[in-house]
């Protein structure tokens, strides 16, 4: 999941270079996260873009909230879980993951784009199934509608004449996706905010926490939360443990004590080695030495703990150390 709200260089990323066609050192990643404003804040969990100036960006996308993504420059290609190859569009829409894909772009690489959580997802297609529709990248307009194709044909435009900043294109975007957005129906609007506080609660919440908190029967339920999040709450959960588990384990300045605690949720390594790389298509020990700038700030730890997530918070405690802050590495004296 790409979430922030500060810009970072992350220098890494395999690929051949832009002008010479030969491969070599891994060149800047650049992100800029940016947040959206308080009128989108519900829909958008933050706005971001990205740029490499490669020829070439193999790449990984963990299992992830939907992304709206406009390709300011370059093309590429998707292969999800099943082995299905998807095709970038100029304006593109990835529907929710539930597994990792892995990502290739002919490059250089410059591209906007949005995180869209859940409520989003529902407002903003009209309430489409994220369960039906998952595991995709689409043309962002065939289901958000024409006014985004537009949308992303003007940001592309005005990327390449050099007139707009990416706030501009936050304000843009903002614009379109206001306008754009459903009414959905308070009550599940009430059910999308009580799963990601359940899923907030632990990196491995109990379903019957969750039915205890909600007026429906486990039935309605299951078929509710597949309908607006892509997945049954018990896969939601072992999803986002592992997506956690994985940002815990591959930042260096985690206690040993919340290690252990992570270790604790999966029934053995092999079982969460298995989780973990199913969910950010990478074990836990690659992941902390990936050459792969995109998944890398995807599973970063700042994503759960800096900021509010629309979805699965890091629970209390984990990831902080006891003075409140980002627990950061040790450095020798």
């Amino acid at each position: 999941m790409i979430i922030g709200n500060s810009s970072a260089e992350v220098v890494g990323g395999t690929g051949r270079d832009s002008e010479t066609g030969e491969a070599g050192e891994a060149a800047p990643f650049l992100f800029d996260f940016l947040p959206p404003p308080p009128d989108v804040e519900p829909y958008v969990t933050t706005y971001f873009s990205l740029r490499c100036d490669r020829a070439r960006i193999d790449d990984v996308q963990p299992a992830a909230v939907a992304l709206f993504l406009v390709f300011l420059k370059g093309e590429g290609r998707m292969r999800t879980g099943d082995g299905v190859i998807h095709v970038s569009h100029r304006t593109s829409l990835v529907t929710p993951l539930s597994a990792a894909a892995e990502i290739t772009v002919e490059g250089p690489w410059h591209a906007f784009g949005a995180a869209i959580g859940p409520l989003g997802w529902a407002a903003l297609t009209g309430r489409l199934s994220a369960a039906k529709w998952s595991d995709r990248m689409v043309e962002a307009g065939s289901l958000l509608g024409p006014e985004v194709t537009r949308l992303g044909e003007n940001l592309i435009d005005g990327h390449r004449a050099g007139t707009l900043r990416p706030q501009d294109m936050v304000a843009m975007a903002s614009r379109v996706f206001g306008a754009r957005a459903m009414h959905i129906p308070p009550r599940h609007e009430d059910l999308i905010r009580a799963v990601a506080e359940w899923l907030g609660a632990s990196l491995s919440p109990r379903l019957e926490d969750l039915v205890a908190t909600t007026p429906y029967s486990p039935r309605q339920l299951q078929r509710l939360v597949d309908h607006y999040f892509g997945l049954s709450p018990s896969q939601l959960a072992r999803k986002y443990r592992a997506l956690r588990a994985a940002a815990l384990l591959c930042h260096p300045g985690t206690p040993a004590d919340q290690i252990a605690h992570v270790e604790e949720q999966f029934y053995d390594q092999p079982h969460m080695i298995r989780e973990i790389r199913h969910f950010t298509g990478c074990t836990p020990g690659r992941l902390a030495r990936t050459n792969q700038p995109l998944r890398s700030a995807s599973v970063d730890l700042r994503n759960y703990v800096e900021i509010r997530p629309k979805v699965a918070a890091m629970p209390s405690g984990l990831g902080l150390l006891s003075h409140g802050h980002l627990a950061m590495p040790k450095r020798d004296t």
